[in-house]
Parts: C-alpha cells; sequence; structure tokens
C-alpha cells in the first residue's frame, strides 16, 4: 500500500513540467502546477509584463504655462484639479484656489487663523477655472464657485471639486467647510451646484448632498474629494474618508450612488470599497472602472480595476503617480461598457518651496492607461535616478540619534 506522502510526491512530480518553466514566458497560463507569485502574475495582471499590461504605466510630468504663484510665498495655491473635459473647442478644468494676505500658519495654529489668515492650504478657497486649446497653456478664467455667506454649507471654505454632465447640464461637487480646518480636523460634508454651460453662471443647490456617516462609522466626520462618474445608468460618485486618528488615521474610497445629480444619494453597503489611497481618481475601463490609488495605505502607488466598480483588484504596481490627479476621460459620463482608459491630465504637488510658504502648483502628467494607445516608453518599469535624489530623502535628527545610540550600545557590549 502506498503512504500518503509517496502519493503526494508522485502527484507533484507528474504535475511539474519535465524541463521546468519554459524560458520565454508563455502569453497564455501553462497547464502545469505553478507556484503563488506565478498564478498570480497570469491571473491578477492584464499582462504577463508590464509591456502587455494596459493598466501599468509610468507617469511623465510638465510644467504648465498660464498660472502665477506670487513667487512662490505661500499666499497663492491651486490645487485638487477637477477632471478635464472638452467642450466649445477647447479643455475645461476647475480647482480649489486660494489668494490671500499670508501662507497658512498649518492645521496645529488652527486657532490662530482668521477671516483673512488661513489655517491650511485648502482654507479660505474659492473653486477657479481654466481654459486651454492644447493641454500645456491655459488661460485662468476666474471663480466659478465662491464661498457663499454664512452659515451656508461652504462659507468658511469650497475646496476639491469634481465635474459631471448629465442630460445637457454640468455639476460642480465640492467639499463645503463650516469651520476653519484644522480645529477639529477636516470635517466638512459635499455640496453641489449647477450650470447650463461649463462657463456658468454656477446655481447653489444649497443643501448637503453626501452627509458624513453616523457616530462611529468610518466617515462620520468628513468626505473629501468628490469624483462622480456616469456607470449603469447611474451617477456612481466616488470619495474619499479619514477613518481614525492621530497615528492610527488611513485614508479609505467610498462610493455613493443617485439617479438624480442633486441626490438623494445612496452610500454603498460594502464601502469602504478601497483600503488605500489619499485623493480620489476614478476611470471607465473596459466594461468597469479603474482606479489610481496614490500614497496612503497598503495598496499605495497601484492601479486597481473593479468590473462592477465597487471590487476592486490590483492591477499594477507604479510610480511617481499623480497626486490628486484629473484626468481628462472623454467617456466619462458616456455610460460606456468600453472603457478607453486615459493618457493625461492634471495633477498637484504641494510643499514647492518650505512648510512656511506652503502651497500647492498644478502640473500635466501624461501616461499610457488607454486600449487605443501603446507607448511602450510608458511601459518600462525602472526608473533611474541622480544620487542627488536619494541623498534628499536622508535621515531625520531623531534617526541619526538612535543609530547612534545603537552603535554606542554595540561598542559597549563588545568591550
Amino acid at each position: 500500500m502506498m503512504s500518503c506522502s509517496t502519493t503526494q510526491q508522485k502527484e507533484e512530480s507528474q504535475e511539474l513540467p519535465e524541463k521546468g518553466f519554459p524560458f520565454y514566458m508563455p502569453k497564455e497560463k501553462p497547464a502545469i502546477k505553478l507556484s503563488k507569485a506565478m498564478e498570480r502574475n497570469y491571473d491578477a495582471y492584464m499582462g504577463i509584463q508590464p509591456k502587455y499590461n494596459e493598466l501599468y504605466s509610468q507617469f511623465k510630468y510638465t510644467e504648465l504655462k498660464g498660472f502665477d504663484y506670487n513667487n512662490h510665498d505661500g499666499t497663492i495655491t491651486r490645487r485638487d484639479p477637477s477632471k478635464i473635459i472638452f467642450e466649445n473647442g477647447k479643455y475645461y478644468i476647475w480647482y480649489t484656489y486660494r489668494n490671500t494676505k499670508t501662507a497658512p500658519v498649518g492645521g496645529k495654529n488652527a486657532h490662530l487663523a482668521t477671516d483673512e489668515i488661513p489655517s491650511s492650504d485648502w482654507d479660505l478657497c474659492d473653486i477657479w477655472y481654466a481654459t486651454s486649446k492644447d493641454g500645456f497653456t491655459w488661460e485662468e478664467q476666474g471663480v466659478a464657485i465662491k464661498r457663499p455667506e454664512k452659515p451656508a454649507v461652504g462659507w468658511r471654505s469650497v475646496t476639491t471639486t469634481d465635474i459631471l454632465k448629465w442630460k445637457g447640464k454640468y455639476y460642480l461637487y465640492y467639499q463645503g467647510f463650516m469651520e476653519v480646518s484644522g480645529l477639529r480636523g477636516d470635517d466638512c460634508p459635499v455640496a453641489v451646484s449647477y450650470a447650463d454651460s461649463p462657463d456658468g453662471p454656477w446655481t447653489p443647490h444649497s443643501e448637503v448632498v453626501i452627509p458624513n456617516g453616523g457616530e462611529g462609522q468610518w466617515d462620520q466626520f468628513s468626505i473629501h474629494d468628490p469624483y462622480p462618474l456616469v456607470h449603469n445608468g447611474k451617477i456612481y460618485l466616488y470619495y474619499k474618508s479619514d477613518s481614525g486618528k492621530g497615528d492610527d488615521l488611513i485614508r479609505l474610497q467610498g462610493l455613493a450612488t443617485a439617479d438624480n445629480p442633486l441626490g438623494p444619494f445612496t452610500k454603498h453597503p460594502q464601502n469602504p470599497i478601497i483600503n488605500s489611497g489619499h485623493e480620489t481618481t476614478m476611470f471607465p475601463f473596459k466594461e468597469g472602472i479603474a482606479a489610481l490609488v496614490i500614497k496612503d495605505g497598503n495598496e499605495h502607488f497601484t492601479v486597481q480595476y473593479a468590473e462592477d466598480g465597487v471590487n476592486f483588484d490590483i492591477a499594477s504596481i507604479t510610480e511617481l503617480m499623480p497626486v490628486a490627479g484629473g484626468p481628462f476621460i472623454p467617456d466619462a459620463f458616456t455610460d460606456t461598457k468600453d472603457g478607453r482608459g486615459i493618457t493625461w491630465g492634471v495633477s498637484h504637488l504641494t510643499n514647492v518651496t518650505e512648510w512656511s510658504k506652503n502651497h500647492a502648483i498644478l502640473l500635466r502628467f501624461d501616461c499610457d492607461l488607454s486600449l487605443d494607445v501603446d507607448d511602450q516608453q510608458m511601459k518600462k518599469s525602472q526608473y533611474y535616478r541622480k544620487p542627488a535624489f536619494y541623498y534628499k530623502h536622508g535621515l531625520s535628527k531623531a534617526q541619526k540619534d538612535r543609530v547612534e545610540k545603537q552603535n554606542k550600545e554595540l561598542l559597549k557590549n563588545k568591550n
């Protein structure tokens, strides 16, 4: 009688290829026993190498023309750009705009903020917009959504907007601050304004469209980065919230859906639907939704995909991803079942000079996350940087002190 271990060894030997895994990686999953890593390589990604993966890309950046930042003294900021739309023969973009007498005093000094002195980079802001013929040079058009009078939603600051086109009308969703940012965190709900033209005028709905969660829920204090797409005949509005506080704070992504741009919106019962990411950036891809997941969490710097727009899986891992990316998405509102992806957009960078002059700038990013483009330069999976880049990421004083202490203890023990 053959033992269990002998039987198992015989079965495993029968499943293994006689000459091992092929030198040239098969494009189709081979019918042999594979390691978890190789199983994942065939099952989790849209290609066996980055160059074949439609949801892998590097990102290239270009300085934008047309925006002034007052010599980067911290008094002017432009941040959190919306997705880009093409209307009236030109590109449109909306963004958070601050022009104050001073730079922000910082969240820890929020109690020092006044009606003229901002606490944070997104305090005392309005929503402005700009247009462009080529996506590189922009012409600022001025304010789109101005802070309303107190106590209306957003009286303190209106920020982090995104655009929806629905049945011939335009809707701007945004965060509406009703207190100084930093006093209790970034507590704010989502508001919306609407217009017949992307140039406005914009009429405020004057009601909260996505409220904060109930006490003890993950989104009880904030609904950030409202980001609408049209999917499955509905408005899918993705958003971010800060779960936890202090060292336990983690950013998570949620979803609310509606049949009408003014609501009511219903939060998805599986929220949060993405366990990582800072800002929220999504786009239609094939029959589902793809997401750029940056910065925070275990799955930061990944591109993810969900056929149903809810249950996301990692589709690729990359680097230097756009912060607060607002892509140009031609099919964002067409309810497509054949999303073509993205090739460029606008993002922001913060702490441009130093924290005492904290502000953000807008810049262009380019990529190949498109079914219609095959840019193999974007599909390379290695960056080469000069030593100075690495030295900028040096040890802090506390870390140097820790290393020095460890060295002293080693020498002491040796002696």
